[in-house]
């Protein structure tokens, strides 16, 4: 069996880890760890696991996908959009987690046409978080990562195949193999892949490894497992900070090297980066910060053996992983008179794409880490956010607006979710921390590792992050939707003594200033209404 679980939505009441105690595992005091595909033996644990959560965030390979009936029922010809329910073309490019998620949708609300899903890696959709914590650690085989796809999906999936150019005009997907797939709508959600080292020469040492595939994983975890004397990471974004972690697990030693003032710093700003820093340190990583790697050198047999960085510093290493970001892949876009770039590809609120004009297209959609999408909340500024839930919120909106009359179509105002497990931490943000001029802990203890730091910017709250501390995250959702005054002025649960703002350190600062208020709760219901305010 198949499971997944929603880590934005879970807040860490354990009742999975004590229902299913071989299949859920609770590191420190709220990371949660979990076997992606347990055994038929563990099927009742954890049904019993996914009925006690609190949150229902655990879902199963045997969740409903019967369809709604499409169409209306009353005898009356069906409109466009009815037609396009019963018996249109829909393509979906990237088998990813978007597109597997936009494609249960189009069948759980009523599309019974023909329904064809793309992607140029060999696997099924798998879950991409896991490979970066359980399978580095031997807890599960990077085989075992694919997310639940229930048989009743009715797709005809073409993996191993990428898309080499889209034909707007023609409504075609020209595919590398040389045929062309016909669509009446199409959804992009091709995502991102690891940049790599630059140095192609470098690249090819043997012990130099990216991390984004099920392969690069189960590569890496070999060389982990062999107790290499030293890890190099590059770059201590989310990803290069749970490679450390897991080394640290490991009990392997581990560098880590940063070009920015802190870990983290371009998700959090230098102060709260400054925590996971202590927190790196305090578990025995080797960190540096305000340098780079200008270099790894290997020997004659080209095995990785040293690094070189900017401050005349050398590391002797076996391993390196370059944790240097993503690339977004839309290459295969770049004739098709999309609005696509290193950026992504553009698109509104509604996920319809944006062409090179500026002007929004009627039948291609995006969503995922592809999409760039203007967001109300943080001054309609566009926004490419490569996390798992708003991969799932877009996907789900993109899905119902291929298939819905423009009067029944609904906009992405989901805010941004992030979490992050390393070093027995549970990290987890609500809304866009770099959005801010100001920080404060509101809630708890930065000495204990549990507390909730809120950001603002010009006197609202922007976002929330919590150390250990994510039962709190939902109702600073609800501030943050409400545009609520900053700093918080109300008193709450394990109140600091002493909460006052500091300069968050954040990389850029916004200039627009418009402000808006989100009301609703779900899909069909979220509206932004724009607030005017007078800044001196």
């Amino acid at each position: 069996m198949k499971i997944v679980v929603d880590l934005t939505r879970c807040q860490g009441y354990a009742q999975c880890a004590f229902a299913a105690p071989d299949v859920f595992v609770i590191r420190g005091d709220e990371a949660l760890l979990y076997d992606t595909d347990p055994g038929d033996a563990q099927r009742e644990k954890v049904a019993r696991a996914a009925a006690a959560c609190p949150v229902q965030a655990i879902f199963l390979d045997r969740e409903d996908a019967q369809h709604r009936p499409a169409g209306p029922e009353d005898g009356t010809a069906p409109g466009p959009e009815q037609a396009l329910r019963r018996a249109g073309r829909i393509v979906i490019v990237g088998a990813s987690l978007a597109g597997l998620r936009a494609a249960l949708v189009l069948r759980r609300e009523g599309f019974t046409g023909s329904l064809t899903v793309i992607g140029d890696e060999p696997h099924p959709p798998y879950d991409r978080p896991p490979l970066s914590k359980q399978v580095l650690l031997s807890q599960v085989p990077a085989r075992r990562t694919a997310l639940p796809r229930r048989d009743g999906l009715d797709a005809h999936w073409r993996l191993g195949v990428a898309a080499t150019g889209l034909d707007l005009s023609g409504k075609q997907v020209l595919l590398a193999d040389g045929e062309k797939v016909d669509f009446d709508r199409l959804l992009i959600a091709t995502g991102v892949r690891a940049r790599p080292w630059p140095n192609e020469a470098e690249a090819g040492l043997d012990g130099l490894f990216a991390l984004h595939t099920p392969e690069d994983a189960d590569e890496l975890r070999q060389r982990l497992a062999a107790g290499p004397g030293r890890v190099l990471v590059i770059g201590a974004g989310f990803t290069g900070c749970e490679v450390a972690s897991a080394c640290r697990e490991l009990n392997i030693p581990v560098t880590v090297v940063e070009r920015g003032r802190a870990p983290l710093l371009g998700a959090l700003g230098a102060v709260i980066g400054g925590v996971a820093a202590q927190i790196q340190r305090d578990h025995g990583v080797d960190l540096r910060c305000g340098v780079q790697v200008e270099a790894v050198e290997g020997d004659d047999s080209g095995q990785l053996r040293r690094a070189r960085l900017s401050d005349g510093s050398t590391v002797d290493v076996d391993v390196a992983v370059a944790a240097l970001g993503s690339i977004r892949n839309v290459e295969w876009l770049g004739s098709s008179g999309l609005a696509a770039g290193v950026w992504g590809v553009a698109c509104d609120a509604g996920c319809r794409a944006v062409d090179v004009n500026g002007v929004v297209t009627d039948d291609v959609f995006v969503a995922g880490d592809v999409a760039r999408c203007p967001h109300p909340v943080y001054d309609y500024q566009y926004l490419a956010l490569e996390h798992w839930g708003n991969a799932v919120a877009q996907a789900e909106i993109a899905a119902h607006n291929m298939i819905s009359a423009q009067s029944e179509r609904w906009p992405h105002l989901a805010l941004p979710e992030f979490w992050s497990t390393q070093f027995g931490t549970e990290i987890k943000s609500v809304g866009v921390p770099t959005y801010a001029d100001q920080v404060v802990i509101a809630q708890g203890s930065v000495d204990e590792r549990r507390f909730v730091a809120v950001y603002g910017y010009r006197g609202r709250i922007t976002a929330a992050v919590a150390f250990n501390q994510s039962k709190w995250l939902e109702f600073y959702e609800g501030l943050i939707d409400r545009a609520a005054p900053f700093p918080p002025s109300f008193h709450t649960v394990d109140q600091p003594i002493d909460g006052r703002p500091v300069a968050a350190e954040v990389p850029d600062r916004p200039t627009p200033e418009a402000t808006v208020v989100v009301t609703g709760h779900g899909p069909s219901e979220r509206r932004a209404t724009l607030v005017r305010r007078t800044y001196l």
